[in-house]
């Protein structure tokens, strides 16, 4: 049995590596293997990283504000680049200011995100939903 595969990296004109390094370490410990890209990721970096090591999801963190703008058209440059399918988790403080997560949420799904993580979301969230989309990596 194989282990669930991630590409982890910090989308965009950001650089919280600490962030970064906290989840890495999280998702590495509940037996995940993590190709951690780092910081100051454009979406060919993660998207590249992916084909590399045939991951099985890509999980993007921001933190300064303007994921929304950083993560468009993400789904079709997957989908162009042969990744037709492959999960697509955000997180963090994603979007310019306070604003209803529900219509944040929609904006993201509509952008074909498979899921989406508001401020503050536990990693163990993140972690049950890849043991969820990948069961057959975890069976006993």
């Amino acid at each position: 049995m194989r282990k669930t595969k991630v590409v982890l990296g910090v989308i965009g004109s950001d650089c919280h590596a600490v962030g970064n390094k906290i989840l890495d370490y999280a998702l590495t410990d509940a037996g995940i293997e993590v190709v951690n890209i780092g910081v100051l990721c454009p979406q060919e970096d993660f998207i590249n990283a992916a084909l590399e090591t045939n991951a099985d999801a890509i999980l993007i963190s921001s933190l300064y504000g303007q994921g929304e703008l950083d993560c468009q058209g993400m789904r079709n440059k997957c989908d162009e680049a042969g990744l037709k399918g492959i999960k697509l988790f955000v997180g963090g403080n994603i979007v310019v200011g306070k604003q209803d997560f529900t219509e944040v949420k929609k904006r993201f799904e509509a952008m074909g995100f498979d899921h989406i993580y508001p401020p503050g979301t536990p990693v163990d969230t993140t972690i049950s939903d890849l043991r969820s989309d990948f069961p057959d990596h975890y069976k006993p």
